[in-house]
């Protein structure tokens, strides 16, 4: 039989790894950007409705919007066409 042992490393070796960074892309920066400014935006859905409201969080399918004198609503990313900051629409019109 042979006597095998286990090999840890010591609390000091672990401690001196860095701890693994969490990927970012522009889509997380954009987001997080947005929800920590608590930027007023609106949601365009493919069927032409809008949301106007704040993203108060998101994930990898869907976000959360919470709006003022209407309920908050979870929007899977999947049926959003598209997403600007209130206001943009009408600093565009002048430009066209």
């Amino acid at each position: 039989m042979v006597n095998r042992r286990m090999f840890r490393p010591s609390f000091a070796d672990a401690k001196e790894q860095p701890p693994p960074r969490p990927q970012h892309n522009a889509e997380n920066f954009y987001w997080v950007k947005q929800m920590q400014s608590r930027t007023p935006m609106i949601i365009t859905m493919e069927s032409g409705e809008e949301l106007k409201g704040t993203v108060e969080w998101y994930d990898r399918d869907c976000i959360k919007l919470t709006r003022e004198g209407a309920p908050n609503l979870m929007i899977f990313k999947r049926y959003i066409r598209y997403v600007y900051k209130d206001g943009e629409e009408s600093s565009q019109e002048g430009e066209e």
